[in-house]
């Protein structure tokens, strides 16, 4: 751990400049707070009592700003714990925040080992932690630990194809340079990377940038100390090993191998997730949500007409528009390019998605009846939720 934590001294993770807090605010998953509603509270949390919060290995604060400003934003309430083993990412983190004026966050610098020491929390963020713990499993279950009842976590982890070529470099750079100093490991990796030969499987993977975006990218790309990545199948099973349960991941349709091929039916859930990211070969990070494994259960879902439906990246009105036409339009979301095809019918459904209005009232808008609304509404959750770009929250209703 002493390591791992001189490495985050000398170049806090990711590199970034308080500065541009003026002009840009950095959002993904997970720790969204539209996310957090679909995935942990399906929906349906009660947004007048605070959110309790705690950022597990903060880093220099992306998940913490992320949060911090858009519970500010939809006017609720949140009680912020910002911990990590790095002082020095501690203070960009909150340097990020003074330029924000986001107030009342506490700010500690210590391992997410005494989760629990810290209170009890509704929402976990662990973003690209877990995976760099001597013992994963403990982390899991000291953040299980310090999570409260009906709570969940989002949560990051690496995984192993689309990292392809850098654990070989991981483990050669870890003999070549042991004992040296972050500042000469640096400088010394950097020569042998750029002179690789033609065919290596880091210099052929198309999925990795962090390496040229800064230096405190390539180290903790190339030169970590202590870093593993879980397939789907382990990741589940440390994640009910340790008394947790996947509510989802962040884009399912990553997951789906049915969008793929045909798939036989004798294989299980778990099964084919597995699959699919063999098949896909190029997810890098698995991106999700989980929940207490006694208080299993997945994501919300639009059979329940009173949910109020989100459109995240994607804009009511032009989509409506296109759909109307008879259009497929082209939507983006993670890298991920979708081209759903939607009942026109669907289109006052679509147009009358502000964040703020049921599925219900949606529905009773544009003069349709309740079958008919689920029936029409199915496709869109279907296509648009597989990637992403629909959610339920009630974080913008009164109350």
């Amino acid at each position: 751990m002493n390591e791992v934590r001189a490495q985050y001294e000398a170049y806090p993770y990711p590199e970034r400049d308080p500065e541009d807090e003026r002009k840009r605010l950095i959002t993904g998953s997970p720790s969204h707070v539209l996310e957090i509603d679909n995935f942990v509270f399906r929906g349906v949390r009660d947004w007048s009592r605070p959110l309790r919060v705690l950022v597990a290995g903060g880093g220099t604060g992306d998940g913490l700003i992320q949060i911090a400003q858009q519970m500010t934003q939809a006017g609720r309430a949140a009680e912020i714990t910002y911990l990590d083993l790095s002082s020095a990412a501690r203070k960009l983190a909150e340097a990020r925040a003074r330029v924000r004026g986001l107030d009342g966050i506490r700010f500690v610098t210590g391992s997410l080992l005494e989760a629990a020491d810290l209170g009890v929390f509704d929402y976990i963020d662990c973003c690209g932690v877990l995976h760099h713990l001597p013992d994963p499993a403990a982390g899991f279950a000291a953040l299980l630990a310090a999570l409260a009842p009906g709570g969940g976590m989002g949560f990051m982890v690496y995984a192993p194809y689309g990292r392809s070529g850098v654990y070989p470099l991981q483990e050669a750079f870890g003999a070549l340079f042991e004992g040296q100093p972050p500042e000469v490991r640096l400088s010394a990796a950097r020569k042998l990377v750029a002179g690789l030969p033609e065919g290596h499987p880091f210099r052929c993977n198309p999925n990795l940038g962090d390496h040229k975006d800064s230096d405190a990218g390539f180290y903790d790309l190339l030169l970590h100390s202590q870093d593993r990545a879980f397939d789907v199948a382990a990741l589940v099973a440390m994640l009910e090993e340790s008394g947790w349960a996947l509510s989802g991941f962040a884009m399912p349709a990553l997951y789906d191998p049915g969008r793929i091929t045909e798939v036989p039916g004798h294989l299980g859930p778990v099964a084919r997730m597995a699959l699919a990211e063999k098949l896909t070969g190029t997810i890098k990070t698995h991106v999700g949500y989980a929940v207490r494994g006694t208080e299993a259960r997945g994501p919300a879902r639009g059979a329940k007409p009173g949910l109020v439906p989100h459109f995240k990246g994607v804009r009511a009105a032009d989509l409506a528009r296109a759909v109307a036409g008879g259009q497929r339009p082209v939507l983006r979301m993670g890298g991920i390019e979708a081209r759903p095809d939607l009942p026109r019918a669907a289109a006052p459904l679509i147009a009358g998605v502000d964040g703020r209005r049921s599925l219900a009232e949606i529905g009773r808008q544009a003069g349709i009846d309740a079958i008919a609304l689920g029936a029409l509404w199915a496709p869109v959750e279907r296509e648009l939720g597989a990637h992403g770009l629909l959610l339920y929250s009630s974080i913008l209703r009164q109350g």
